[in-house]
């Protein structure tokens, strides 16, 4: 009896040349660093140098993450990723009321210039490149960043990187939205335009499907709407009359690797060859580099179990795994104890080691693709490719991925399938080890694990910065930026550089964000499904 994948799709015990009946190698696979990129993107993949270990963290106060940060670049990681807390991805200061008993709890609390200065205090920007987890204020980090990179005397066309600014998902999946679609796009495509002038070599976005996988989207589904998002970001950037190769080299993707290996590995093969075909018969790009689906991967923070931690290290291995042989360009490996807490140093340094281990103990490293030709592999890309094909067109039907999401649809896709994967493991149909089948029966997480623990007299410091800073700093400055800025948002001019000037005369985030709010509103959800 056949078993289903975790897209539904049948998956046979055996698998011969029966199942690659009519596949074309020269159509479906091509070589690697060609059209469609099947098989990867650069000719030589790993074979010459390995992934990006981009290490997510921040947490507490900035000068807390940048010791972490320090100590991860020492152990070996060659690009930095940071987590923000919560209001600051909302758009709000620490001392604001909404930001009670949030502040530094998920990431690191940035309130201003001052606290981005503190984060990247003696990280030469020049020679790291840093992702940010980042997306409805992406623009005002983004330019916090650089701000800082000018006082280091970096040049903006030397700063490598990447901000999320991936709003749409957090409609879909996410839920840290500040204002409404359409402004949202704008500010996405104000962006987009910024960096082609100002940041040459800066990644736009990251269009993810992580948190679209966290929230229960099986494979199929996850770059069925990641792909539908990113075509509506590059129609957004055509309408504002840019040329789709002047951007979409610098469009980026972000993907979750579960444990199911070989599903990953199709899903990913099949994610490139899809993009491949929208960009070029689509959007008529011509560069390859505009077709190239370049992503970063995080293992499935998911499937991580409170229950016998330690396990969790062996699912990060398998899942880091199927990222690699997927193709990937960067890659997380989370932490054992996530489950519990924010990771501690040695849970850390371990999952770093854990890339180090693939990427030099291994042979995965040695050849390009080594799944390519396999009769499992093959059929199983193209049957996701499928699957995700009709997703898609759903979304088009409904007008896009604009109106799907005020429809409801992506939501409720993906509830629908968060919903079976629950019912199923509550009947022990889907196993997890240490949960529903091998337990112990004794007492596995916390009574016997420290967590790290972020100290509750933040806020009252981050609250005490602000009051300083908003003491010291030339107020009629910024109230002067922020006008400029509320009447650049009003008409159609490029919102980022009075934003600049507005951060740079030491305006908080959440008074950039308030100015915005003021001009385009807030985002109030309405469930239609």
């Amino acid at each position: 009896m056949a078993r289903e994948s975790e897209s539904g799709l049948p998956v046979e015990p055996v698998y011969g040349p029966e199942a690659l009946a009519g596949w074309d190698p020269a159509r479906q696979l091509g070589e690697p660093g060609a059209y469609p990129f099947t098989r990867g993107v650069y000719p030589t993949m790993y074979t010459q140098r390995p992934w990006t270990m981009r290490q997510y963290a921040g947490f507490g106060t900035a000068a807390e993450s940048n010791a972490r940060y320090r100590q991860l670049i020492e152990h070996g990681t060659t690009g930095l990723s940071v987590a923000f807390d919560l209001p600051t991805q909302m758009g709000h200061d620490s001392d604001a009321p909404l930001a009670a008993g949030e502040v530094g709890k998920v990431g690191v609390a940035v309130d201003s210039i001052d606290d981005m200065r503190t984060l990247f205090d003696g990280i030469p920007l020049d020679r790291v490149s840093t992702s940010m987890t980042i997306n409805a204020p992406a623009a005002l980090l983004l330019l916090l960043y650089q701000l800082v990179a000018e006082e280091q005397g970096v040049s903006a066309g030397q700063l490598t990187g990447t901000v999320q600014n991936d709003v749409l998902k957090e409609y879909i999946a996410r839920g840290t939205y500040i204002f409404p679609p359409a402004p949202s796009l704008r500010l996405t495509s104000d962006l987009f335009r910024y960096c082609g002038a100002e940041l040459p070599k800066w990644n736009t976005i990251s269009i993810s499907g992580y948190h679209m996988a966290e929230a229960g989207a099986s494979p199929a589904q996850e770059i069925a709407f990641t792909l539908a998002d990113g075509i509506q970001y590059v129609r957004t950037a055509l309408a504002a009359g840019m040329d789709v190769d002047d951007f979409a080299p610098r469009l980026s993707f972000f993907f979750v690797a579960r444990t199911t290996l070989l599903e990953e590995v199709a899903k990913f093969r099949a994610a490139r060859r899809m993009w491949a075909r929208v960009m070029r018969d689509e959007f008529g790009a011509r560069n390859p580099k505009s077709q190239m689906l370049r992503f970063h991967t995080q293992t499935a923070g998911v499937q991580l179990t409170a229950q016998q931690p330690e396990v969790n290290l062996v699912r990060v291995a398998v899942q880091g795994l199927g990222a690699v042989l997927g193709g990937t360009q960067s890659l997380h490996t989370n932490a054992f104890d996530e489950a519990l807490a924010l990771p501690t140093d040695k849970s850390a340094r371990l999952a770093l080691r854990t890339q180090q281990v693939l990427a030099y103990e291994t042979d995965v490293t040695g050849t390009v693709d080594p799944f390519a030709g396999s009769y499992v592999v093959e059929r199983m890309t193209d049957d996701v490719e499928a699957a995700a094909l009709q997703l898609m067109e759903r979304v088009e039907e409904l007008g896009g991925a604009v109106a799907a999401i005020e429809q409801g649809f992506q939501k409720g896709e993906i509830e629908r399938n968060a919903y079976r994967i629950a019912r199923e493991t509550e009947a022990g149909e889907r196993v997890v080890v240490g949960v529903n089948r091998f337990a112990s029966g004794e007492s596995e997480a916390a009574e016997r694990y420290e967590p790290l623990r972020v100290d509750p007299a933040l806020e009252a410091l981050q609250a005490r910065r602000l009051a300083e800073l908003r003491a010291a700093r030339d107020q009629g400055a910024v109230d002067s930026a922020l006008a400029a800025l509320r009447k650049a948002a009003s008409g159609e001019a490029n919102t980022l550089y009075p934003m600049k000037e507005a951060l740079r005369a030491r305006a908080t985030v959440g008074e950039v964000c308030g100015a915005l709010r003021e001009v385009w509103g807030a985002y109030e959800p309405t469930e239609r499904f």
